[in-house]
């Protein structure tokens, strides 16, 4: 019986704009800078304030689609070798999130954990969610921090700073190609 939360049935969302989000927070970490300078989150900031709301809805499924991606990334490597990658990457991730209460409050974290198992679990953390009613303010910044972990996490099992935005972007490329 097919699942309500089966990955066809989803919206990608926005990718891109996420991405470019995952993307911008992913060099600011390399560049050293533990948090985002003023002047960058001004422009984030302005531009999540000009998408309006279905263009935040799409962000939204955008970020759910990347955590999707980085997880299936995930799944397969790990099982090439053998192992699960629920047993893997979630424990790592919880820990980190609860190592950032500011930005990741504690009762964010088993959504956060949610998304990542259904996606684990090959089903779409975007339908999922949605299942409990709309995302709430608390949990945009846990959204973000769990698609950029997931994203760091990948960069630093290959080795390659940028191999998570690559895996994406090389991803939207061939659909468009299609």
């Amino acid at each position: 019986m097919p699942s309500p939360c089966d990955p066809q049935h989803a919206p990608a969302g926005d990718v891109g704009a996420a991405l470019m989000m995952i993307d911008s927070r992913l060099k600011s970490i390399q560049d050293g800078r533990s948090r985002t300078d003023p002047e960058q989150q001004e422009l984030v900031d302005q531009f999540a304030a000009s998408l309006g709301p279905g263009g935040v809805d799409d962000v939204l499924d955008g970020a759910c689609t990347l955590i999707f991606m980085f997880m299936k990334w995930l799944r397969m490597a790990h099982e090439d070798h053998g192992k699960d990658v629920i047993e893997y990457v979630v424990p790592n991730l919880v820990a980190t999130m609860r190592m950032m209460p500011r930005s990741v409050p504690p009762e964010t974290i088993p959504t956060m954990a949610g998304l990542v198992i259904a996606a684990g679990t090959d089903l779409s953390p975007s339908l999922w969610r949605k299942q409990y009613g709309y995302w709430t303010e608390a949990e945009m910044t846990p959204l973000e921090a769990t698609a950029f972990l997931l994203a760091e996490h990948i960069n630093r099992i290959t080795e390659d700073p940028d191999f998570a935005t690559r895996l994406i972007t090389e991803a939207l490329t061939r659909s468009d190609e299609n």
